[in-house]
């Protein structure tokens, strides 16, 4: 069975700061989860979803392959970050793209000590 999807930002927050040496900081004045001083999942501006730093070709697959549930508004459009709505039920998908965001601000230490990129 697998795991309940995120229903919340606390949801994604608890996830996201169980990845090794990530903090809650905050950016722009909002909450943000970082990794060695730079942001990877945020609140985001709509209500119902949150942000997910995603390198821009990732970004394009992930919109083609899923618009359900990531997408983008004109706020993000170009920027290396992705919308991911809340109550998705491919949780396991998302949780890989939160933690492809933390691998690619992971030094080549933390890298090394957690794996390959997801």
């Amino acid at each position: 069975m697998s795991a309940a999807p995120f229903r919340s930002w606390d949801d994604v927050a608890a996830f996201a700061l169980a990845l090794p040496d990530a903090e809650m900081s905050t950016s722009y004045g909002r909450p943000a989860i970082k990794l060695r001083g730079k942001g990877f999942v945020y609140p985001g501006r709509e209500a119902d979803s949150f942000a997910v730093s995603s390198p821009l070709p990732e970004k394009e697959i992930l919109i083609e392959t899923d618009p359900d549930t990531f997408w983008e508004t004109d706020h993000y459009r170009g920027w290396p970050a992705v919308l991911v709505r809340y109550d998705r039920p491919d949780r396991a998908r998302i949780e890989a793209v939160i933690t492809r965001a933390w691998w690619d601000r992971a030094s080549k230490v933390q890298r090394a000590s957690f794996g390959e990129r997801p």
